[in-house]
């Protein structure tokens, strides 16, 4: 918001809000071929149902970006993780000594701390035993929007007018709109495990009808809480709007640090949980594979007891703790390198936004409505993705750009 101004800004966020509506919607239907409400053939991920529409080497494609999306999240998660437990100790620190105390912490130990947590919880078994960190995730999601939705509000009355400008920031920086555009793009990263969660609900009615549902209600909460906590957060601070907002009202509203802390808590809650949601789609992918080419590895049917010293018996599955705990050292060991909060998630947000949710929903359409070209709706569709395909382009470059500039 603070780059784009309170126009641009606004319908940034409701432009790729309906872009992604829109692909939610196509997706759905890809769920079952060759009908997309009756179809006997069910595909169980993005990359399956690639595969069945698209091709071998659609689906090649598909799958790489799908694991490069699913890391990058895990990597942004890491780095968004260790800001927020940093600001809890920064927030007691100003509290105790004043904000003229030297209360400065790396993100190297919480990373590490985070990455620790994730080791233990990516030996869940599947996507479908993450249920309870899913609605424990969503519920702190809430809470926390809340908050910052409210210290906003408080901010401004407490300010006594709206900062900001009509144009954004007065540096126009052409990187700093990029990677605005990347962060809101990053945003909104359903579409990379939308298919996998479709795969656990029960019909009738038919699972497209209540993905299509249900997806509609949580575009519209999550567009609401975007322009709140954006807006607000905006409006309270102008051109001082900080990449984290919490941290914001953690320096200028010191009276309220308990109630900063609790949220930063939430967020960190809700980033164990979330974490966990893409992640388990990415070992379901890279365990899949390894099966298909190996099957003598067994990931989800040899369960071998163990016996320690001292400890009672217990049951581990050692490919599975290797490839699990090297991943979740691998996102780890990024983020610790690239520390970067906005360049990171605006990196990844114009690397998979275009091609995951734009390109491959639409070609599936287009095959599975055998849409002939030239026909209006093709060329309609066809100048949507040209479009998006730009936009999304020019925030890849410009977020590039911004974190080459932050890492030297």
């Amino acid at each position: 918001m603070a780059q784009l101004g309170w126009i641009a800004g606004p319908l940034a966020m409701l432009f790729f809000a309906a872009v992604t509506l829109l692909s939610t919607f196509l997706l759905c239907d890809s769920y079952r071929s060759p009908d997309p409400e009756f179809g006997p053939s069910r595909n169980r991920s993005y990359r399956e149902a690639v595969h069945i529409i698209l091709g071998e080497k659609n689906a090649l494609i598909c799958g790489f970006l799908q694991q490069v999306g699913l890391c990058g999240i895990g990597i942004a998660y890491t780095v968004t993780a260790a800001i927020s437990m940093r600001e809890i100790q920064k927030s007691n620190c100003y509290h105790k000594q004043g904000h003229g105390a030297a209360c400065e912490y790396g993100d190297t130990l919480y990373m590490l701390q985070f990455g620790a947590a994730q080791v233990l919880l990516s030996q869940l078994p599947d996507f479908n035993s993450i249920k309870f960190l899913s609605v424990v995730a969503a519920v702190m999601s809430f809470t926390y929007s809340f908050i910052g939705f409210a210290l906003g509000f408080a901010e401004v009355i407490g300010n006594g007018y709206v900062k900001g400008s009509i144009t954004g920031s007065s540096t126009h920086s052409v990187a700093g709109i990029s990677q605005a555009l990347g962060d809101i793009a990053f945003a909104y990263p359903c579409s990379l495990i939308l298919i996998k969660i479709q795969d656990t609900l029960r019909s009738p009615p038919s699972e497209n009808k209540t993905m299509k549902k249900a997806s509609m209600i949580a575009m519209t909460c999550t567009t609401f809480f975007y322009l709140c906590c954006g807006g607000f957060g905006y409006a309270a601070f102008g051109e001082d709007t900080p990449g984290n907002l919490l941290a914001g009202f953690g320096l200028f509203s010191g009276r309220y640090y308990w109630l900063i802390n609790i949220a930063n808590a939430c967020i960190v809650i809700h980033l164990v949980g979330s974490y966990q949601v893409f992640s388990q789609t990415f070992f379901a992918n890279i365990e899949k594979s390894i099966a298909e080419k190996w099957p003598n590895i067994q990931f989800t049917h040899i369960n071998p007891t163990y016996k320690l010293p001292w400890f009672p018996t217990f049951q581990i599955n050692l490919p599975r703790l290797c490839l699990r705990t090297t991943y979740v050292i691998s996102t780890t060991t990024i983020a610790v390198i690239f520390p970067y909060f906005n360049q990171v998630i605006g990196v990844m947000g114009g690397l998979t936004f275009w091609p995951l949710t734009i390109y491959f929903p639409v070609e599936m359409y287009f095959k599975q409505r055998k849409i002939e070209a030239w026909t209006p709706k093709w060329i309609m569709l066809r100048a949507y993705t040209m479009f998006c395909l730009l936009v999304t382009a020019f925030a890849l470059i410009g977020s590039i750009e911004g974190l080459i500039s932050a890492k030297l």
